[in-house]
């Protein structure tokens, strides 16, 4: 059994989609594409795909992932097309890798967000950031089944910065965009979190509802602050697999006796 692990997009009105939309929207995808799935067993067989911390409904993303498990195999990069193109635009598949190492979801600690704040002057959005960054504690309350949910947002954020308007998209009134990196803890902490905290230490309300994108998710470097590509593993897996045999054939023979 070939397992094949995927990145994807949610860009523009398709943010709004919720992950059962997508694992919809995804299972028709893999039977235009006639990708040889392997299903589960039981009364109702399922395609195996393991889906990998969705981002929520209404955020952009350029860093989803998922693992498919097929019952023949396949090249990656043709089947990454083939997906792409029975996805609707803004489900985007960009890239495809053989899983050759374990445990994807165990490579997803921490996330990269970016927020635009439209409406906010930036120097208001940096003097917020310089008191959630001073807080020893950031207390925010969350709606759930069960009812009104307070915790620390605090101790998850690895670092909020301001970043300035972006370039492609011109505007006349103020814009502030955040940066924000911020681990994969229980409870999660969201960047609707991350906002509600900016409103109680610093009263900062942006007028309309923030855009938010993931622009990356993977393993946390705690010495750096970064995250690292977590299909990297799988790519250089496959490239020392490829050398292997490359080494193998211009190694040189030895003599043998005269």
């Amino acid at each position: 059994m070939q397992r094949i692990r995927l990145r994807y997009t949610k860009r523009g009105r398709l943010r709004f989609t919720s992950h059962r939309d997508f694992q919809r929207a995804f299972e028709r995808a893999l039977r235009r594409a006639e990708v040889p799935m392997a299903y589960s067993a039981g009364f109702t067989p399922h395609p195996k795909v393991s889906y990998a911390n969705a981002a929520p409904t209404g955020t952009g993303s350029e860093a989803e992932y998922l693992e498919i498990a097929l019952t023949a195999s396949r090249d990656p990069e043709p089947l990454r097309v083939l997906l792409d193109e029975s996805l609707p635009p803004g489900l985007d598949v960009i890239e495809a890798v053989e899983a050759r190492t374990p445990g994807l979801a165990d490579r997803l600690t921490a996330s990269v967000w970016e927020l635009r704040l439209d409406g906010v002057d930036p120097a208001d959005a940096e003097r917020a950031v310089e008191s959630f960054d001073r807080a020893e504690t950031v207390e925010v309350q969350r709606m759930t089944k069960n009812g009104v949910r307070t915790f620390d947002a605090r101790p998850a954020v690895v670092s909020l910065e301001t970043h300035g308007s972006p370039a492609d998209r011109p505007t006349d009134q103020p814009c502030a965009i955040l940066r924000l990196v911020v681990r994969h803890v229980t409870p999660a902490v969201r960047p609707d979190d991350v906002l509600s905290g900016l409103r109680a230490v610093a009263d900062l309300a942006p007028p309309v509802p923030a855009a938010v994108t993931r622009l990356a998710q993977g393993l946390l470097d705690e010495e750096t602050g970064t995250v690292t590509d977590p299909l990297a593993p799988d790519r250089e897996a496959a490239e020392a697999l490829t050398a292997a045999p490359v080494a193998a054939a211009t190694a040189p023979t030895p003599e043998g006796p005269a």
